[in-house]
């Protein structure tokens, strides 16, 4: 007997619908795309209005015709794919290879993968999108036209191998920039000064705000040392006296559940995860886990969406989810308004999709990857919907002549969604103080400071800005980032972007002939562009037009004026033992490294040992220096390894622990330096300024071994 034909994207997603169908339906995949552009031309026919030119991708022939064996077969042929316009236009290149009319009704989607919305959504098939699909082609089309124009002007004026993207470029010329704002920063010293305090064995601090004139407080910055002896001088360190306090309550709102990039940020941030990981065990969770008798269930909703809204029936299960474990005190159910012209608010928010299913509940089915990132986005959905966590706060002024001391004070009153999503903030609760009281310092503390150059971007900071700016996807984030570094375009470095000199040398390329490409705010406008295309209020080969048109002028005037670029090789002292040159310095996936000049003649190379000018502190003898793990970590290890097999993760300094007597490590945190002891049985830690931080032998830091 004939079945109905269903056909989805992913093997493991036609598994795990297979059974919530019914026997009725077979269900295959197509396992990703079955057509695209020709990877060995252009593929769009600029002179015929950019018609695309589609064949089927090589090496899917076979699966190509077990489909269309199928479906000749079939019943009624649905397809599934997944909801969003990627997965529409897979399923508009389906129909036409399967010769099925887009306008019926043969399209299915499920923006979570439970036995009832399959059910639902089987009697529910409505025609293909076709404003969907031409939203996505022009995206192709657009991707295609800067990729195969630009690409091979940087083969032939800097090397082959490279590669331009309409928001690849953009993303790169970010990363440059802030590079060149971290080279041009220019330190500007500043001094702060703490009183320490103590009442009934409860230490506290006050740090100097400024004056106080009559009952208003004025801010004062120290700008160098001889102002903040001056206040120091007017200091009487027995006559601190407590001038006002200012008792309040604030709240802390709990935050929307996740979209891609928030979910993208936060896996970065709290468990460590890449982009390319995050998205990679979503899609696992969305597709389906085995769990045991039920067999495979989809664990949550679709996670390619830029939605916070939340349907109703979730928001009545996490209400009775918390009435049953928090009670009444916790429950709020709290509605995110969606986000302003953006076609993926289709879907909903990232949620688990049955929030009785806690992770805990599950944990023996799922890997330790799988288990950390559901308890994520199960704990930010539950939070959601919770009540705002209260904290009393203090503010206390305290006065010595005329100079100004403040502090501050928190308790967590209540702690509302903190209850399912930790935070860590600590109480810092103040003794009891009173107006007038007169408090003596245990001592006053000048300290020397320098501001800091911003930060370079890691992966969930430069997501958080592209986001901010509306550039790209964020399903095209992961693709992105792992562009930039296969092309040696940037490097980590302590999980930080840095861009090689190859990266900064394409970059101020593009930036000089296509000005346009490259900022940021025309990028930002086409994706408006593409969204008003996927709601029908735009034609999308207008679109490719106005862009097309300008990039062919630009390339003409590229093609005429720019000169071949040498990236040349920093030379070293370091002999190449195989035929006598000296190795240069060359940049790789994980860093640099040195190579010999003569390839391919000479293939030689080796790992690059940068000194940071500190003896071993384990055998005297041998040089601290960089290394890199297998995955690109940076640590420091001994250069006489194996005779000597000191390492640390943390950069040695050429202090030594005031407790134990052990060499010390630094660790930069958010601006400032953590100094802390080799011996992992010493607790002693510090916090210093960057500045006042030893830099190591100035005479070997840097050298090659």
């Amino acid at each position: 007997m004939s079945k109905n034909l269903i056909i989805v994207e992913s093997p493991t997603k036609a598994k795990t619908i297979r059974k919530m169908a019914g026997s009725n339906y077979r269900v295959m995949a197509s396992v990703g795309h079955v057509r695209d552009l020709p990877k060995s031309k252009l593929g769009i026919d600029v002179e015929d209005n950019y018609e695309p030119h589609y064949i089927n991708i090589r090496g899917k022939g076979p699966l190509i015709n077990d489909l269309k064996k199928a479906a000749k077969g079939a019943n009624k042929i649905l397809l599934a794919t997944d909801p969003d316009r990627e997965g529409e236009a897979i399923s508009w290149h389906l129909s036409h290879i399967l010769n099925l009319d887009p306008n019926e009704p043969i399209r299915i989607a499920f923006n979570e993968i439970t036995k009832d919305t399959v059910k639902r959504e089987i009697k529910n098939p409505r025609p293909i999108d076709m404003d969907l699909v031409d939203a996505q082609q022009a995206r192709r089309v657009l991707d295609r036209l800067v990729g195969y124009k630009i690409s091979p002007l940087l083969w032939k004026k800097i090397k082959s191998g490279l590669s331009a993207g309409r928001v690849q470029s953009v993303v790169l010329k970010m990363i440059c920039d802030r590079e060149d704002e971290i080279r041009k920063f220019v330190p500007q010293e500043y001094w702060t000064i703490t009183a320490n305090f103590k009442k009934s064995r409860k230490k506290f601090t006050g740090e100097y705000f400024g004056r106080l004139e009559g009952e208003k407080a004025v801010n004062v910055k120290l700008s160098n040392e001889e102002e903040a002896h001056e206040v120091l001088k007017s200091l009487d360190p027995e006559a601190f006296t407590v001038h006002s306090i200012k008792n309040s309550t604030r709240s802390r709102r709990a935050p929307a559940p996740f979209t891609t990039s928030t979910l993208q940020q936060e896996a970065s941030k709290r468990i460590n995860f890449n982009t390319r990981k995050t998205m990679s065990v979503a899609q696992s969770l969305y597709e389906g886990i085995r769990l045991d008798k039920e067999g495979n269930v989809g664990l949550i909703t679709y996670m390619r969406t830029d939605s916070t809204r939340l349907a109703p029936p979730a928001i009545a299960a996490a209400k009775e989810f918390i009435l049953d474990h928090y009670g009444e005190a916790y429950s709020a159910p709290n509605s995110y308004g969606k986000k302003k012209g953006n076609i993926q608010d289709a879907h909903e928010a990232i949620r688990p999709t049955d929030v009785f299913r806690t992770p805990l509940s599950i944990k023996e089915f799922l890997s330790r990857d799988e288990y950390r990132l559901y308890d994520l986005i199960w704990r930010r959905f539950v939070a959601s919907q919770m009540k705002a966590a209260i904290f009393d706060t203090q503010r206390v002024d305290i006065v010595n002549g005329h100079s100004l001391f403040r502090t501050n004070g928190n308790k967590l009153n209540f702690d509302g969604f903190l209850r399912v999503l930790p935070a860590k903030d600590k109480d810092d609760i103040l003794p009891e103080l009173e107006e007038g009281e007169l408090i003596s310092a245990t001592s006053v503390d000048p300290e020397q400071h320098f501001t800091q150059p911003p930060a370079r971007y890691n992966e969930a900071s430069l997501i958080k800005l592209l986001e901010e700016k509306g550039i790209g996807r964020p399903s095209t984030y992961a693709p992105i980032i792992s562009t930039l570094r296969s092309r040696y375009y940037v490097a980590l470095e302590e999980k930080r972007f840095v861009p090689t000199e190859l990266g900064e040398t394409v970059s101020h390329l593009l930036e000089e002939y296509f000005p346009t490409l490259m900022d940021s705010a025309f990028t930002a406008q086409m994706e408006e562009s593409l969204d008003e295309i996927a709601d029908g209020d735009l034609e999308w080969k207008k679109v490719v037009d106005d862009v097309y048109s300008e990039l062919k002028d630009s390339l003409a005037v590229a093609e005429a004026e720019v000169e071949k670029i040498q990236i040349r090789d920093e030379p070293t002292d370091v002999i190449c033992e195989k035929c006598g040159r000296n190795m240069v310095i060359k940049m790789g996936r994980y860093g640099k490294f040195l190579a010999c000049p003569g390839f391919p003649e000479c293939r030689n190379t080796k790992p690059l040992v940068e000194k940071i000018g500190v003896k071993c502190p384990k055998c005297h003898e041998g040089e601290i220096v960089v290394k890199r793990s297998k995955k690109g970590r940076k640590f420091f290890g001994c250069s006489r390894y194996p005779d000597c097999d000191f390492v640390s993760w943390n950069e040695p300094i050429e202090e030594h622990c005031p407790k134990c007597g052990d060499i010390l490590t630094k660790k930069e945190t958010k601006g400032k330096t953590q100094i802390l002891c080799h011996n992992k049985e010493c607790d002693f830690m510090e916090w210093r300024d960057p500045q006042n931080v030893p830099k190591g032998n100035e005479e070997t830091k840097g050298g090659i071994l």
